[in-house]
């Protein structure tokens, strides 16, 4: 593993003009006017270049920020308050999507599921192409702008298709949904055009919004990297916050008040949100473009396939690298070489060309490397991201066959979904304030725990999840037989709240894995790819959706050979739930032995500041003085 360079030393490297410079001053720069920007940092030194950010984040016009004007926890305001109503936007369609497909478009169990996790999967992938544009043209702010106009739009077009009658076939009673008239071509695709207008647009934003607050932190500052450190538990935070209410008030609107205020208000909610966001705009910094990342890799694969019998040599100096200013201008850092990965660094041997796609610098080839060294725990990730999907599917489907009365009140299937989102609230809090505590002083990490620690503690708790929902619906099941409700797909008498564990866990488990999965993708890519980083993030639960779709398709096939009444049918009451989710348990043993294999392998990405190094030290001293402390008796 690399080591960190300190903050000392990257200063040394990118001074220019006479001057201090910070990566990424230069943003925007031409010939013509370079002359009057090098005077210009001459001043800034003068009026107190401490307070000038050293990660290379500018404003708007590629100009300088200081700390004490822009970033901060005052951006991250407006970014976290975004993401509440947002996120109650968005929940407030995919929570309930699988209820309306059933109930208003009348299709069945296994079709119904694998739309809506087919809807959510490409709501998951488009992120790779929204991270593309962001760091290869338009940067994090223009794209995630453009990306939320198309957002709305889809969000407009699919209020209009829930509340215009002429839009949906006409309502049915029928117990069976195979008996009611199926949805015109015209529907569906007005329906679906929406649906996937909206996925394109989050394509562009869920990328990049929380890495525009993730980059109103220093890394450079050890005091705002600290607070980078619980940006991310906080940002859950909001998340699920704004998804409760959409569990809970929008589920409930939807499905006692009418669809059409129930989409209503979520598309309100997303253009009250593209507003705060844009209200805070003068306080955000931001990242240069860094050119697109696809080629940059894909050029030091093709230049180490070229120079495949050529010899690495054993001295990393001997290796093509570029002047430290010429990374200033770019607003990037200097990576040492490292030895992982070996074969790669003959893209960085030089030999007598200077084409790119034959010759690349040691630290693009260590970009390089790093993007590939996440792929393993990328891949590790989707088992765990299939689980989720369960929670707006099936999960959804099982409350519908359950008593949901609570005197004259009747609970929405969806809404117990909130559970999910109050318990992954509270796991969140008192992770931040207890548990880093307590682990901090045992370890000496400032996260308390190593990311993929946190990580692993979240799939073993997934296994724990699909153990206790296959035991719920055996017992749901026997119930049913019981009170020959098999056939006539009757009500069980069993109260919804049997689901409650399985719910619980969930959020307990999202507060272990999804907030350390977000974390590690953006803190382990390279600095000049963050938004990719992030899209991995996003790229695994779009897979686990697809996953999804396919095993519940493959084995719903697989199950009805032979004459065999199949595990997953249209009515719950006669299928084999507990015998998929037992399936889902041996899945989730399988991938939690692949995690402990890859991360024995995995190496982490040297720091480009050293403000993890001063936390640490802090920490240590801090013990320090609690063991000298002399009890008062």
């Amino acid at each position: 593993m690399g080591k960190s360079n300190s903050a000392e030393a990257r200063g040394r490297e990118s001074r220019i003009c006479g001057g201090l410079t910070i990566e990424g001053w230069v943003w925007g720069l031409r010939s013509s006017s370079q002359k009057i920007a090098c005077s210009t940092e001459m001043s800034l030194v003068e009026e107190g270049a401490d307070d000038y950010t050293q990660d290379g984040t500018v404003d708007l016009r590629g100009n300088p920020v200081r700390r004490s004007k822009r970033g901060g926890w005052t951006a991250c305001s407006f970014v976290v308050v975004y993401e509440v109503f947002e996120r109650m936007a968005y929940h407030g369609i995919s929570s309930n999507l699988v209820l309306y497909l059933t109930k208003k478009l009348h299709q069945g169990t296994v079709t119904s599921a694998n739309n809506v996790t087919n809807w959510v999967g490409t709501v998951w992938i488009t992120p790779i192409l929204g991270a593309y544009i962001a760091d290869a043209h338009l940067g994090r702010y223009w794209t995630f702008i453009v990306a939320s106009a198309i957002y709305l739009t889809g969000m407009s077009v699919l209020t209009l298709a829930v509340s215009l009658p002429s839009l949906k076939p006409p309502p049915c009673s029928a117990a069976n949904v195979g008996d009611c008239e199926k949805a015109s071509t015209l529907h569906l695709a007005i329906f679906y055009g929406a649906l996937y207008t909206l996925a394109v647009g989050t394509g562009g934003t869920k990328p990049n919004i929380s890495t525009i607050g993730a980059d109103q932190f220093d890394d450079f500052d050890p005091k705002e990297k600290g607070h980078k450190l619980s940006f991310f538990n906080w940002w859950l935070f909001s998340i699920f916050f704004g998804t409760l209410f959409a569990n809970t008030v929008l589920v409930y609107i939807q499905d006692n008040v009418g669809w059409a205020l129930g989409y209503g208000l979520p598309t309100l909610g997303l253009a009250i949100s593209i507003a705060i966001f844009l209200a805070g705009t003068r306080y955000y910094r931001h990242r240069v473009p860094a050119g697109s990342p696809f080629t940059r890799m894909a050029q030091v694969i093709v230049a180490a396939l070229r120079k495949w019998s050529v010899p690495v040599p054993s001295d990393p100096k001997e290796l093509h690298e570029l002047d430290p200013q010429e990374y200033a201008k770019r607003g990037k850092f200097r990576i040492d070489s490292t030895p992982t990965l070996r074969f790669l660094n003959k893209a960085c041997v030089q030999a007598g060309t200077t084409s790119p796609w034959k010759l690349c610098s040691v630290t693009q080839v260590e970009e390089t490397k790093q993007m590939l060294r996440m792929i393993p725990i990328l891949i590790v990730t989707f088992v765990p991201s299939c689980m989720l999907a369960q929670i707006n599917t099936l999960f959804v489907k099982q409350g519908t066959t359950l008593d949901r009365s609570i005197g004259s009140f009747k609970i929405p299937p969806a809404s117990l979904s909130g559970f999910v989102t109050i318990s992954m609230l509270v796991s969140v809090v008192l992770y931040d304030r207890f548990f880093v505590k307590i682990m901090q002083r045992w370890t000496k990490n400032p996260r308390g725990i190593s990311l993929l620690h946190r990580m692993g503690i979240g799939l073993i708790l997934h296994v724990v999840i699909m153990t206790v929902a296959s035991f719920t619906e055996r017992w749901r099941l026997r119930v049913a037989r019981e009170h020959n409700l098999v056939e006539s797909g009757g009500q069980i008498p069993l109260t919804i709240f049997i689901l409650l564990p399985q719910f619980v866990l969930m959020g307990t488990a999202d507060a272990f894995l999804e907030v350390a999965k977000i974390e590690f993708f953006y803190d382990q890519a390279p600095e000049s790819m963050k938004s990719l980083g992030t899209s991995y993030a996003m790229t695994t639960l779009g897979i686990g959706n697809f996953l999804s779709s396919f095993l519940l398709s493959t084995v719903s096939h697989i199950t009805k050979r032979h004459g065999h009444r199949g595990w997953i049918l249209n009515k719950l009451n006669a299928s084999h739930l507990d015998y998929y989710y037992a399936f889902f348990v041996v899945l989730n043993i399988l991938n939690f032995g692949f995690f402990l294999f890859v991360t024995k392998l995995y190496v982490y990405r040297a720091e480009v500041s050293d403000s993890m190094v001063v936390l640490k030290e802090e920490l240590k001293g801090l013990e320090k003085v609690h063991n000298q402390e002399v009890p008062v008796t």
